[in-house]
């Protein structure tokens, strides 16, 4: 540890005072309305506990995303959550009104519980706790917010952000749920299009045309074996290679983050009928990216593939352009590159510093014996399986990210989402602690 005069047990009793006033709120966001592109409500919610709160500024930008800044200071400090949600799926799978959510003891349920609104939560009050505590001070300020259409589109927001606003903090704490550790990386991933053509005729007669969906299928098998064939010893070498440093100058953190993936997600086709051959085939594919892997790379992958060398196919991304809730759209290619901070970066070792003055070198869970059971077994510092807004403040525009977040990835989109009230505490000491740890030589 540092040598900081910070009080942790000022901080963590601080936290603690606010188990009510933050189970509320989430308990209010959970009940607004907030898919992809209908965040509203919730923005506005968010924006009037800022200001009860007493951050100097709040204010929602013209894509609907809620910022707020606590402190006038030099540095800013990013603290970013999505507030928008998936739907229920079926809701016969759920014990409990997924909108309404309930409480226990240590329990919050409802849609958005871990994903992410828990994380909006904590960041204000961690805020909060700042400004109460006498921690703000000429060296750095809190910038926390609340971004839209994250499940839809990962980063959008803080693209929009970045490039149209200005928005440049020295580092940001993703609050993604992380299961009570530290996170500093994830896989990143591409929406790629393959598309063949053929040539229709009368289906009595197929031998006259060519079938689109034929010369698909052995695209299809290929793509498979990329997901599947070793390094070495195929003509197809597997994704596999990429944890090779004969393949792969980045292996370390390939190894660190896990190997890459891709998987056919999609498949549409056209034919002039039911009696005829199909005169084109299109699929999509979901390729998730080790460290290492650009989209570049990935789009000459498949392009390579002797299948669709021969069939002559068309590889591409999928764009991104759906109005937010205010009616703006911020057009992008689906690509959100993979992203990673070092171990030793100054961003990871404060975050550390802050964790272990307030509550030591383990993860902690909350009082429930199958989280205890999986979280204790895992290392303090480690990685997200899913994707985050990272990938477009580090991934595209560098700005370290390091991940600290109420809640856990495997409540993420699943039926009966909960998160657990000293997680939401937690977050926020460590969030009041962690800038002054930062800034400390600055």
């Amino acid at each position: 540890m540092p040598d900081i005069n910070l009080d942790f047990a000022a901080i963590r009793d601080k936290a603690e005072a606010y188990r009510e006033d933050m189970t509320k709120f989430l308990r209010d966001l959970i009940k607004l309305k907030g898919e992809s592109c209908e965040e509203g409500d919730k923005a506005k919610r968010i924006k009037e506990e800022m200001e009860k709160v007493g951050f100097n500024k709040a204010w929602i930008d013209k894509q609907g995303n809620v910022l707020g800044e606590m402190g006038t200071g030099a540095v800013q400090v990013g603290f970013d959550a999505h507030i928008d949600t998936v739907g229920i799926g079926n809701r016969d799978n759920w014990e409990f009104d997924p909108y309404d959510g309930f409480e226990n003891e240590t329990t919050i349920g409802g849609r958005g519980g871990s994903d992410q609104l828990g994380g909006i939560v904590s960041a204000v009050y961690g805020a909060k706790i700042m400004k109460d505590l006498g921690l703000l001070n000429d060296k750095y300020r809190a910038l926390v917010t609340g971004t839209v259409q994250e499940e839809d589109c990962d980063g959008n927001c803080w693209l929009y952000m970045i490039e149209q606003e200005g928005i440049r903090p020295e580092f940001v704490v993703s609050t993604e749920p992380t299961d009570g550790g530290i996170y500093r990386g994830q896989r990143g991933r591409m929406e790629i299009r393959v598309d063949v053509q053929g040539v229709s005729c009368h289906g009595s007669a197929p031998e006259r045309g060519e079938n689109a969906i034929y010369k698909m299928a052995d695209i299809l098998k290929e793509v498979e074996q990329l997901n599947e064939n070793p390094a070495e010893g195929v003509e197809i070498k597997g994704l596999v290679k990429m944890l090779d440093e004969k393949y792969n100058p980045e292996w370390k953190e390939a190894n660190f983050l896990g190997r890459g993936t891709v998987t056919t997600s999609q498949i549409y086709f056209t034919s002039p009928s039911r009696c005829a051959v199909a005169d084109s085939c299109s699929i999509s594919l979901d390729r998730r990216m080790t460290a290492g892997e650009t989209w570049q790379s990935c789009i000459e992958e498949i392009e390579n593939l002797p299948s669709a060398k021969k069939h002559g196919a068309k590889v591409t991304m999928y764009k991104y352009a759906r109005p937010s809730w205010t009616g703006l759209s911020y057009e992008q290619e689906c690509y959100f590159p993979t992203w990673v901070i070092p171990e030793d970066h100054a961003v990871t070792k404060a975050l550390e510093d802050a964790h272990k003055g307030l509550y030591g070198e383990e993860r902690l869970s909350p009082k429930v014996e199958k989280e205890q059971k999986k979280r204790e077994v895992r290392p303090l510092t480690d990685k997200w399986t899913f994707s985050t807004n990272g990938v477009a403040i580090m991934g595209r525009h560098d700005i370290p990210v390091i991940g600290f977040g109420p809640g856990a990835e495997d409540q993420a989109h699943a039926p009966n989402e909960v998160t657990w009230k000293d997680d939401l505490v937690r977050c926020a000491a460590v969030y009041a602690a962690l800038p002054t740890i930062y800034t400390k030589d600055k």
